[in-house]
C-alpha cells in the first residue's frame, strides 16, 4: 500500500510539472506576441463598452463611446470620447488625465507625477504595451483560451505587484486577440464582487490617421 502511495505521489507530482511547463510556455508564447507586436504598434482607434457593477445594489452602469491610443516616443497618449450616458471626453497626455462634461464645460485634472507609468500602464492596457512590461507590474497567469467578439483569444489573469495598485484591483483579467496582440475584453476586479468590464469592438490597429482633434479636451 506504501509503494502504490508513493508511486501515485510521483505521478501527480509529475503531471504537476508537466502542466506548470505547458502552462509557462503557453504564457510565454503570447508575451512574446505582446512584444512582437508593440514593436510596429503606432496607434489604435477602437469602439468601447464599459460595464461598472456595483453587488451590494445589484447595478451596472453602462457607458459607451470611442478611443484612441498612440504612441508619443516611448509614451502612449489615450482619449476616450464617452457617448453615452453623459457626453464627455478622457484624455491621458504629458502626465495628466483630463475630463471635460460638455454640457457644463466643467473640467477635472489629475497629475499622474511619478505615477505616471500606472496611470498609462491602467489607460492602455493591452494596447501596445511589450509583454516584457507587463511581467514587471504583474503576476502573471495564463487562463486558456476563448472566443470573444467571435475571434479567438488568450486570457491572461493578472496580480498587480504593488500594494497601492492591488488595493484597487485584486485582479485583472485580459482576453488578447491571438492575431493582433490587442485586447478585445477586459475585467478589473474591485473586490467585494465590484467589477468593471470593458468590450472593444471595430478595433483599428494603425489606421493611417486619427481624427485631427482626437486628443484635444473639448472637440468632439
Amino acid at each position: 500500500m506504501k509503494k502504490l502511495i508513493l508511486v501515485a505521489s510521483v505521478a501527480l507530482l509529475l503531471a504537476a510539472s508537466a502542466f506548470a511547463q505547458t502552462n509557462q510556455a503557453d504564457l510565454d508564447k503570447v508575451l512574446n506576441l505582446l512584444d512582437k507586436k508593440s514593436e510596429t504598434f503606432k496607434q489604435v482607434q477602437t469602439n468601447f463598452e464599459w460595464d461598472q457593477y456595483q453587488k451590494v445594489v445589484d447595478e451596472h452602469e453602462i457607458q459607451k463611446g470611442v478611443m484612441y491610443f498612440k504612441r508619443t516616443g516611448a509614451n502612449v497618449d489615450v482619449a476616450a470620447v464617452f457617448t453615452e450616458p453623459v457626453a464627455k471626453k478622457l484624455v491621458f497626455k504629458n502626465g495628466e488625465v483630463q475630463i471635460y462634461t460638455f454640457k457644463t464645460g466643467e473640467i477635472e485634472r489629475h497629475d499622474a507625477g511619478k505615477n505616471r507609468k500606472s496611470f498609462e500602464s491602467f489607460l492602455a492596457l493591452g494596447f501596445g504595451g511589450r509583454g516584457s512590461d507587463l511581467q514587471k507590474n504583474f503576476e502573471i497567469r495564463y487562463a486558456g483560451t476563448e472566443t470573444i467578439n467571435g475571434k479567438p483569444t488568450y486570457k491572461l489573469e493578472l496580480t498587480p505587484k504593488t500594494k497601492e495598485v492591488k488595493s484597487m484591483f485584486p485582479l485583472i483579467t485580459l482576453w488578447i486577440n491571438q492575431q493582433t496582440g490587442m485586447s478585445e475584453q477586459q475585467k478589473l476586479d474591485q473586490g467585494e464582487g465590484d467589477y468593471r468590464k470593458a468590450l472593444y469592438t471595430n478595433i483599428v490597429v494603425n489606421p493611417p490617421t486619427l481624427p485631427p482633434t482626437a486628443f484635444d479636451l473639448k472637440a468632439k
